[in-house]
């Protein structure tokens, strides 16, 4: 078994179909299944020079946006329009108590910590993406709803993969296991480099490949649903991190002997254009064949390999999956892993709320985030692996039914005032509840918290000193801490 955070391999060996997501290098003739472009898989020579902690990150992202009443920070004694159908349970934890729905995590609190008192002023999608996937509480300049812009701000993994050093010939950071692309076809904001510039895109490993215009959201395949009608499979839907692999009959020697042509090639071009545009595309390359020839990638990416019985635990869908890849992944050498879980924002529950949490949303979150849990924990790692969960805003205080809801079964609005964000692992203190909500659930009563503040508590388990910059396109400098980080919520 690999160990976390082991050294690079200098001496790479090649598998006859060595198989991993990492675009276009056609010069070689690979025979590849599938383009994605390189942009971001080489650290920059300009980047300030940093040594990172034996840390990695898991950002579970709830897209859609979680309800804190009916998670993580329920109101038992507030009117039924406030607290809603579910009940709480109690945890490990004397006097804290979360939803009956989650008793997985209940279970486990020890393990767990939660920040009740995060907010924002923003109750739209994808303003509400942008600030929490970038940890930047301004609108940028020129910001567009469905379209990213290069004036954006760099989102969390973008900074990750500007200025920490990959480990074992893999990019810093990776999202998965898809973009944030609604049904409508927007492209939702605030998960690209933005103003940093696409040589720092994050890796997107698109293994949940299931677009369509039907709104079917959830766990494929246990645990699809459509608000309206329930349990939905989509039809002939697979999980798997796209391909692109040696072609057949190209073995170790044809393929080494296509690298030195391809070198000798870039030699003679080198010579002729040293434009800046060139030496990235070298970069790109380079980084391109070794992640070829490391077989550890496709290992990493192939959840369906692992023994039957972790499959099980995690769960044998796109949720489960997606968690045991990004272990896999970080255990590989990826230092963060944003972790989507949910399509077009599944958590976004308008309507037929308790429905879908109790049937749909819950169950295989639940499930997956406790096996996370317990996995890191047996395989030592769990310390140097930050968790973290959160949605771009939370849901109001009040449940209702929405006019024209097909269901007419009741749900809850857009909510940025507060959420709830859930932190494991990295040295957190298990048990711990920070700041406090009121008696609505509407503001925050005690120790408010901003996305800057989670962002800077990402960027200290990674070992990042407080001073440290990224430069843009012009060679201006711009700080990557933008907050403190939450205080007390490790030690």
């Amino acid at each position: 078994m690999p160990q976390f955070g082991c050294q690079r391999s200098d001496h790479p060996t090649l598998g006859r179909r060595t198989a991993v997501q990492i675009g276009a290098v056609g010069l070689l003739g690979l025979g590849m299944n599938h383009v994605v472009g390189l942009r971001g898989l080489a650290a920059d020579n300009g980047v300030p020079a940093v040594t990172p902690r034996a840390k990695a990150v898991i950002y579970i992202f709830l897209s859609g946006g979680l309800g804190q009443h009916d998670s993580f920070d329920m109101k038992p004694d507030a009117p039924l329009d406030i607290r809603g159908e579910f009940s709480p349970i109690a945890t490990r934890t004397p006097g804290v108590s979360i939803c009956e729905h989650l008793p997985l995590l209940a279970s486990r609190s020890d393990q767990w910590a939660l920040v009740r008192s995060l907010t924002h002023p923003y109750d739209a999608h994808s303003l509400g993406h942008h600030v929490m996937l970038t940890g930047r509480t301004p609108t940028p300049p020129g910001f567009n709803d469905s379209k990213p812009k290069s004036t954006d701000f760099p989102s969390i993994a973008s900074v990750v993969t500007g200025v920490v050093a990959p480990r074992n010939n893999l990019p810093p950071a990776a999202i998965l296991p898809e973009k944030l692309i609604h049904v409508t076809g927007r492209t939702i904001p605030g998960q690209f480099a933005g103003e940093m510039g696409p040589k720092h895109e994050p890796w997107f490993i698109e293994a949940s490949q299931y677009r369509d215009t039907s709104y079917i959201h959830g766990a494929f395949p246990e645990y699809g649903f459509q608000r309206q009608k329930g349990h939905t499979t989509p039809p002939g839907y697979h999980f798997e991190a796209p391909r692109i692999e040696l072609a057949e009959g190209v073995l170790r020697d044809q393929f080494q002997s296509r690298v030195r042509l391809l070198n000798s090639i870039q030699q003679q071009r080198q010579r002729l254009d040293q434009t800046a545009q060139v030496r990235e595309l070298d970069r790109y390359q380079q980084t391109a064949v070794t992640m070829l020839m490391e077989g550890q990638v496709h290992r990493a990416l192939d959840v369906h390999a692992a023994d039957a019985k972790i499959q099980d635990r995690y769960g044998r869908n796109s949720f489960g999956w997606s968690l045991l890849m990004a272990r896999q992944l970080v255990e590989a050498g990826v230092t963060m892993v944003q972790v989507n879980l949910g399509n077009n924002e599944s958590w976004d529950t308008h309507e037929a709320a308790f429905r879908s949490l109790k049937n749909f949303l819950f169950p295989p979150t639940d499930r997956a985030v406790s096996a996370l849990l317990d996995d890191l924990s047996e395989r030592g790692m769990l310390d140097d692996v930050l968790i973290v969960m959160a949605g771009e805003f939370g849901r109001t205080p009040k449940v209702f039914t929405f006019p024209g809801a097909e269901t007419k079964l009741p749900g809850r609005d857009h909510w940025g005032a507060v959420q709830s964000v859930f932190f494991a692992g990295g040295g957190v203190k298990g048990g711990t509840v920070i700041g406090e909500s009121d008696a609505q659930g509407a503001y925050p009563k005690a120790d408010p918290q901003k996305p800057e503040n989670m962002a800077a508590t990402i960027y200290e388990a990674l070992g990042l000193p407080p001073t440290i910059t990224w430069k843009d396109s012009l060679d201006r400098p711009h700080q990557v801490y933008q907050g403190d980080p939450i205080p007390g919520l490790t030690g």
